[in-house]
């Protein structure tokens, strides 16, 4: 039984193979760490994506041999791939910069999508126009860090642009033919159960037609490491962010892609919480909480 809408199978539905993303750096910026917004990025910011900061000495055809290079015991002779620019804010850019960077990439034959994340507030209008240009030729994914849409939160984690951008930029992407996947934390400090349902219950009718469900980690180096250690606030047991997760699934419209229902921490820079580091065991045990409690996605969803 279909108890949510994979990335998995709506990317088989829609390319009819099986498509891996690969991750790649493309050496952007971002304006909340160059000083345009901040400096310090968002309080759980460790500088970089993770282990994809070190890629960017490499091309980005380089970057991308080796991410096959890391998946090549599970490739067939017809898999496909979506380019994913996940490092940092990848339209922060001059039009030229980009054009530069996106192009080539999508123009290669193993390639059948982009996926770009970024910032809702770096989506000008020359922005939308080249990302439209891209989607007419091949498919593009734009991903909104979004995280919560509660403003002490918001303020509290320094993400620095106000909800009614995330609003803007969805409905331009929209408007332009183009998806959209938001990514939501779960566990941030201080949000309640109702505040998380109520952030899921926005994204269901905002018009994204995807999600990261992401639980909140907590990594060495970072601003918010400083305020855990100082006992400031707790992170999600297992069994706790499973029946948040419930919640959310429940929540969101039956169309809507859940592209990820968890995320594991560089486990070198990963303070909290540590359950999370066994990512086999852990979407084991959401997919058993599932089954255990009838989860269909869409099941509370209100048009």
């Amino acid at each position: 039984m279909q108890r949510y809408l994979s990335f998995n199978q709506a990317m088989k539905e829609k390319f009819g193979k099986k498509v891996y993303k690969l991750c790649l750096d493309a050496g952007m910026t971002c304006p909340n760490r160059d000083g345009t917004l901040g400096k310090r990025g968002c309080i759980f910011c460790d500088g970089g994506s993770g282990a994809f900061s070190v890629q960017r000495q490499e091309s980005l055809d380089k970057q991308i041999a080796l991410a096959k290079q890391r998946v090549k015991q599970k490739l067939t002779a017809d898999t496909s791939f979506i380019a994913y620019f996940q490092s940092y804010t990848n339209t922060y850019a001059s039009i030229e910069h980009l054009q530069k960077i996106f192009f080539p990439i999508i123009s290669r034959n193993d390639i059948c999508a982009i996926s770009i994340a970024t910032r809702p507030d770096c989506l000008p209008d020359e922005v939308l126009s080249l990302l439209s240009r891209l989607n007419a030729i091949k498919p593009v994914f734009v991903e909104l860090g979004l995280q919560t849409i509660h403003d002490q939160t918001a303020h509290y984690i320094r993400r620095a642009y106000p909800l009614c951008v995330f609003d803007t930029a969805v409905k331009q992407l929209k408007d332009l033919g183009i998806s959209t996947v938001v990514h939501m934390i779960l566990g941030l400090p201080g949000e309640t159960r109702q505040m998380i349902c109520r952030t899921a219950q926005y994204i269901a009718a905002s018009g994204a037609d995807g999600i990261k469900l992401q639980l909140l980690h907590v990594l060495r180096g970072t601003d918010l490491a400083s305020d855990y250690m100082a006992g400031k606030f707790s992170v999600l047991e297992m069994e706790q962010y499973i029946h948040l997760l419930e919640d959310c699934i429940r929540i969101l419209p039956p169309h809507m892609v859940i592209h990820r229902l968890t995320g594991d921490g560089q486990k070198s820079k990963l303070i909290a919480p540590l359950w999370s580091t066994n990512k086999k065991k852990v979407l084991n045990q959401i997919h058993l909480f599932f089954e255990k409690d009838n989860i269909i996605q869409g099941q509370w969803f209100i048009l």
